[in-house]
């Protein structure tokens, strides 16, 4: 098969097998950190802020540069690009394992997010040049969105396995073998593909625009709600929406822009990214809570943690089932509206969870959560590669990965920001007596710090800074749930209005509709 006609034959199917590969590493990075944050906290004394940038900073330079990516790899070669970021992210993963010092590992993560931007492009934008047939393009990709899930569920179950053994940097090391196979495999499976029709020089000053949009507003909006009020933070979080505005502009005045603005004139394609952006948002935003409710207050190894965690998942793979089994009688607008009410249910029951709660609660809390909003997801993948004209692929492909990792990474830090404020502001005066000092600062930065500083504490002080700061770790808990409530129910009403106009099952004739061949080079 060529990538512009006919089914798809056995070497495509097998293709995607590796396609799935880096995808599945990309997800599961995100989360994998989730139980080493404890140990990194001992290890590398981050501060509060450094341990939200060490979490922030893969996902945030990758949802930063996948459009340029994306972009890049519609000139030189999308699976050329794949091999270059599996390559960068092999030395990357080596480079974050042997970290000594809290900054390198924030650059680590910033190179892996570098390299993981070159990968996940290609991963759906191949997709969509190699599976023409609806329905086997819609099979591709139901099993791509399947693998995206399972990553997220597994790395912080591989995290807690490996750190229950290992010390904390073996968590980046599954990465490594994967990478390696994919290099070794893509050049006999996958075809090579470039337009030809993008023509210009490639837009530097968009590229450069593009990235510097993102990290001032990060800077801004995480320093503002950890450290309250300061001229610097503010300042950036100005920065970034004036960088965001021209971005904007330079992509409608280029010759050859990164990103044709026109696909967001396509209803069902801002629809879909609007609601992938939001359920991100929601789902991996309390990810990080969850986990370190079972170690730190709790008190659960990472990989009994793990495994508890893997709770949650029962249900979702219930809707995600459910979902696919209503897609064809019910309209997306009710089932993804649905989903972020049954989402927003689970925010509610969050905002229960206390120090002494059952373990069931916040587990099942959980499970409602994600049950909900990845409900929501199963449908918005084909929805975009479908909607956008087949020559633009690369372009929408990037332009929804980064709604995503945009979506995930601003729920880690405005609802982990929203959590580290109020834990600061209530431990504030709060501290045991005789808590002073050096000591006292780092059990008011983080929860991890306080458990530190409490198992060097005699008898009774000890607990009792315990008690204290998992209290206001399950108040800050309750802050950030109320708002994941709120965006939760605003993206229900969302996603009803943007989606009303679908039907329950569209015919392959609508879905086609965007088929014509690009001029392009297949291999």
């Amino acid at each position: 098969m060529t990538a512009t006609t006919g089914r798809a034959g056995r070497r495509e199917w097998i293709g995607l097998a590796v396609l799935l590969l880096p995808t599945l590493v990309l997800a599961m990075d995100m989360g994998v950190l989730f139980f080493a944050v404890p140990y990194i906290s001992t290890t590398l004394a981050p501060s509060g802020t450094q341990q939200l940038w060490i979490m922030d900073m893969y996902s945030f330079l990758l949802a930063g540069l996948l459009i340029t990516m994306g972009a890049l790899g519609d000139r030189i070669g999308r699976r050329r690009l794949l091999m270059i970021g599996a390559t960068g992210f092999i030395g990357a993963s080596l480079l974050a394992a042997w970290s000594h010092d809290a900054n390198q590992l924030i650059a680590a993560r910033a190179l892996l997010g570098t390299a993981g931007a070159t990968v996940m492009p290609s991963t759906l934008a191949l997709i969509r040049t190699m599976f023409h047939d609806p329905k086997q393009r819609q099979a591709a990709l139901g099993a791509w969105g399947g693998v995206l899930t399972a990553g997220a569920t597994l790395g912080p179950v591989a995290g807690g396995l490996l750190l229950d053994r290992f010390w904390w940097g073996s968590a980046f090391l599954p990465a490594v073998p994967v990478m390696a196979l994919v290099l070794l495999t893509a050049p006999a499976l996958l075809p090579e593909y470039r337009s030809t029709a993008r023509t210009g020089r490639f837009d530097l000053l968009g590229a450069a625009l593009s990235l510097a949009a993102i990290l001032p507003l990060v800077y801004g909006i995480k320093t503002l709600a950890v450290d309250g009020w300061s001229p610097q933070p503010a300042l950036a979080l100005l920065a970034g929406l004036l960088l965001a505005a021209a971005f904007v502009w330079r992509q409608r005045t280029a010759a050859a822009p990164l990103l044709d603005l026109s696909l967001f004139r396509i209803r069902t394609f801002s629809g879909a990214i609007s609601v992938n952006t939001i359920a991100m948002f929601a789902m991996m935003g309390f990810s990080l809570f969850t986990s370190q409710y079972l170690q730190l207050v709790k008190g659960m190894s990472p990989l009994t943690a793990s495994l508890w965690s893997l709770v949650p998942s029962v249900g979702v793979g219930a809707a995600v089932g459910t979902s696919s089994a209503l897609a064809g009688k019910v309209r997306p607008a009710v089932l993804m509206g649905g989903g972020f009410l049954i989402g927003a249910a689970g925010f509610a029951m969050m905002t229960q969870v206390g120090p002494h709660s059952p373990l069931a609660l916040i587990l099942t809390a959980a499970g409602v959560l994600a049950a909900g909003t990845v409900g929501t997801m199963t449908m918005t993948a084909e929805m975009v590669v479908s909607a956008a004209p087949v020559e633009q692929a690369g372009a929408a492909s990037a332009t929804s990965e980064t709604a995503v990792e945009l979506g995930s990474s601003l729920g880690i830090a405005l609802l982990g920001a929203a959590g580290a404020a109020v834990y600061r502001h209530q431990l504030d005066g709060a501290l045991p007596a005789g808590l002073q000092g050096e000591a006292a600062r780092t059990a008011q930065d983080t929860l991890g710090g306080a458990v530190t500083v409490a198992a060097h504490l005699p008898g009774r002080l000890g607990t009792d800074l315990l008690e204290t700061a998992s209290t206001a770790f399950t108040d800050g808990l309750h802050v950030a749930a109320v708002v994941g409530m709120v965006f939760a129910l605003g993206a229900a009403l969302l996603a009803y209005r943007l989606m009303r106009h679908l039907p329950a099952a569209a015919p392959d004739e609508t879905r086609a509709e965007n088929e014509a061949a690009p001029e392009a080079v297949t291999v």
